[in-house]
Parts: C-alpha cells; sequence; structure tokens
C-alpha cells in the first residue's frame, strides 16, 4: 500500500470508499460498461447459491419419517410456507415455481446474511493470505451489488415471459400486450402495448432495486458504525465513546439486521410468485 493510500484509508470518506470498492477485472469508466465483471459479487453469489442447494439436498438426504431433529422440522416448515404462498398465487402447475421460489428464498437468505459478518474480516483475511496488491479491494455482499440484484430481476422477468407464453399461447400473450388494460379497440393498441412494456420494465426495476437499496443501506450502516470503534485513527479524542458506541451500536443494528435479512428475501421471493402468478393469469 503506498503512502497516498495509506493516508486516504485512514480519513472516514477514504474508509468507506475503499470498503464500497468491488474487485473487477477492469475500471469502470462509465455507468453502463458490461465489460466489467464484478469478481467478488461473482463469487459470494455462485458460492451462496450453492450453500443454498447444498442445504436443500442435504435435507432431503437426511429425511426421515420416523421422529424428525429441529433441522428437518426448519426445513419442512420453510416448504409448507413456500407451498402455500404459492399455491394461493399460482393456478396452474408448480413443479418447478416452488422449489424456485424456495431455492430463491434461501439463496437471498445466504447473500444478505454475509452483511451481518464484520466489515474488515474480508480485507484482514485478504490481508493474512498475502493477497492484497492482488485483490486490493473486495465486496462481500452480493445483493448490495445493483449489478447482482438486476441481474436477478431479469432473471425473473425472462420466467415471467415464458411462463406468459406458455400459459396463454404466443398468440394470447401478444393480443393481451395490445387489448389491456383499456380495450380492444385498433386506435387502443399502441397506448396498451406501450402501458404494458413500462409495467415489465418497472417490476424488474422495482424488484432488483427494492432489495439492493435494502442492502446497500444496511452496508454502509454498518460501515458508519464501524468508524465509531476507531475515531482515535482520524485525529479524534473520542476513543472511549467511539468504541463504547461501537459496540451498543454494532450490536444493536446487527441484531435488527437479522430481520431486514430475512425480510428482504421473503419480499423477494412474494414479489416473484405474484409475477408469475400474473403471468398464468389473463386480463
Amino acid at each position: 500500500m503506498t503512502a497516498d493510500t495509506a493516508n486516504q484509508a485512514l480519513n472516514p470518506s477514504g474508509y468507506i470508499g475503499h470498503h464500497l470498492q468491488n474487485f473487477s477485472n477492469k475500471p469502470q469508466t462509465s455507468i453502463v460498461d458490461f465489460s466489467v465483471w464484478n469478481l467478488d459479487t461473482l463469487f459470494w453469489s455462485i458460492l451462496m447459491g450453492l450453500a443454498a442447494i447444498g442445504v436443500l439436498y442435504f435435507a432431503a438426504r437426511r429425511s426421515t419419517s420416523g421422529v424428525p431433529s429441529r433441522f428437518q422440522c426448519a426445513i419442512e416448515l420453510l416448504v409448507e410456507m413456500v407451498e402455500s404462498q404459492s399455491k394461493s398465487m399460482i393456478h396452474g402447475s408448480r413443479r418447478f415455481i416452488a422449489p424456485l421460489a424456495l431455492t430463491v428464498f434461501l439463496w437471498v437468505v445466504f447473500m444478505n446474511a454475509l452483511d451481518l459478518l464484520p466489515v474488515d474480516l474480508p480485507a484482514q483475511i485478504i490481508s493474512w493470505l498475502g493477497l492484497a496488491s492482488v485483490i486490493p479491494n473486495h465486496r462481500i455482499v452480493p445483493t448490495a451489488d445493483l449489478n447482482a440484484t438486476l441481474g436477478m430481476a431479469l432473471g425473473v422477468l425472462l420466467l415471467v415471459l415464458y411462463y406468459s407464453v406458455k400459459v396463454k399461447g404466443f398468440g394470447g400473450f401478444a393480443r393481451e400486450l395490445i387489448s389491456a388494460p383499456f380495450g380492444k379497440h385498433p386506435a387502443l393498441w399502441p397506448f396498451n402495448l406501450l402501458l404494458n412494456i413500462i409495467e415489465y420494465l418497472a417490476k424488474t426495476v422495482s424488484l432488483g432495486m427494492r432489495l439492493f437499496g435494502n442492502m446497500y443501506a444496511g452496508e454502509l450502516l454498518f460501515l458508519l458504525i464501524a468508524l465509531l470503534g476507531g475515531l482515535w485513527s482520524f485525529g479524534l479524542d473520542a476513543s472511549i465513546l467511539g468504541f463504547v458506541g461501537h459496540v451498543i451500536a454494532g450490536s444493536l443494528w446487527a441484531i435488527f439486521h437479522i430481520l431486514v435479512v430475512l425480510l428482504q428475501a421473503f419480499i423477494f421471493m412474494m414479489l416473484t410468485l405474484v409475477y408469475l402468478g400474473q403471468a398464468h393469469d389473463g386480463h
């Protein structure tokens, strides 16, 4: 680390800015640049996805018709909850959608839960492994990266379009796009089509932005709380107050953030089911 970098890291704005930088294959030079890959987001999102699948696979392999373990009871309660929600929203086959909703819920929970780790732990581990020069930046929470949440939302959009065509047929879906919500008169077709396109785009953007906004805010608040524990590093005479504030505020926010982690995963799963349910229904 150079002297300029070290000095930048010793002020609050430099500290927060450093922690909000992704480890990418190249610097981003524009707002939209599809050649930039956030490697840390890809790594942790894939790892948490495999972990979610592994938990479900382990539960299926260890399930028994006898006295269930607490782990099996927890998974069964989760499966029943997802099944009841999907049954009330999907008027059709749920053979793929219900397992999808369950996997999405666990996947988002695991990704969100990474936010409960100490904010400096990833950088410290990278330093211990001697990889600080190779991995100068690292963000561990995939759902605090807009690229990840919008990518997931785009996946939901593709599923909605797929089921819209599968359930209604291509002709039926096309007729719905140009005849709803204002009516079937040919003069209203352009307005119906434009409104439906805006609706699909708004659903996709809001689905991704909602998860990103909540997790990004939580990550930023953890960084601000972490600064309380390091006030002496910034030349302020409030080290005792900062340490106490760091411990108390950090503990309280971590406890509250557990609810945020679960709630945001539940909301993402529910909206996925709602949108897929709308794809099964006709106007």
